[in-house]
């Protein structure tokens, strides 16, 4: 086994332990004045931008995986929408938990890597992470609430007690306040973390 990909497997490693703690700690929310800041998809992130596109997917079924558990063993009222073991009520999860869990999740690193992959030889550095950054948090964020809304909607609705007809019009509220500072977050703290890998581990930057 070669050094790069000793160093590859590493990363890896450390960047799926951070996951790890961050889903079933509260260090995977930032309270930013009213809001819940998640901070779950960063490491996800991360791996796509300094080990590809393959290895930040991988990443993502771990977020998957970890978050369905975590809905599993700590319900809320809208667990059942990332469980499929989890009954709120009348309201059961099913296969489309699995759905709404695992793929928004799988192609916010898959989404990360590939942008970074095409756009690095294009820009420079700080520019492509940003953009790659951007991009698989608010893929993760339209993926996940568009999913709650085709398949679980009404019972959605129900749970949080508002009209179902409101609900189009909540689901954009939730992308224009959390999903867009979740977006920034990412972008500042994967410059840093990637910057940073690749001046001390000396990683590379392009594919």
């Amino acid at each position: 086994m070669n050094k790069t990909k000793t160093k590859n497997m590493t990363i890896f490693a450390m960047l799926l332990a951070i996951e790890i703690i961050l889903v079933m700690t509260p260090l995977g929310y930032l309270p930013i004045g009213v809001l819940s800041i998640t901070t779950m998809h960063i490491p996800v992130i991360i791996a796509g931008i300094l080990l590809g596109k393959k290895e930040g997917a991988a990443l993502g079924f771990v977020f998957g995986l970890t978050s369905m558990i975590r809905a599993t063993l700590e319900p809320s009222i809208t667990s059942f929408c990332f469980s499929p073991f989890i009954t709120i009520g009348e309201i059961s999860g099913n296969y489309a938990s699995l759905l709404i869990a695992f793929v928004p999740r799988i192609l916010l690193g898959f989404v990360s890597g590939l942008i970074y992959e095409k756009m690095i030889h294009r820009f420079n550095n700080k520019t492509v992470i940003t953009i790659s950054a951007l991009a698989g948090t608010l893929t993760n964020t339209i993926l996940v609430l568009s999913g709650i809304y085709i398949f679980f909607g009404q019972a959605y609705a129900s749970v949080l007690g508002i009209a179902y007809e409101t609900l189009i019009a909540t689901l954009l509220m939730v992308v224009a306040s959390n999903g867009i500072i979740e977006a920034i977050v990412a972008s500042i703290v994967s410059v840093l973390v990637c910057q940073g890998a690749y001046y001390v581990l000396r990683i590379r930057t392009g594919y």
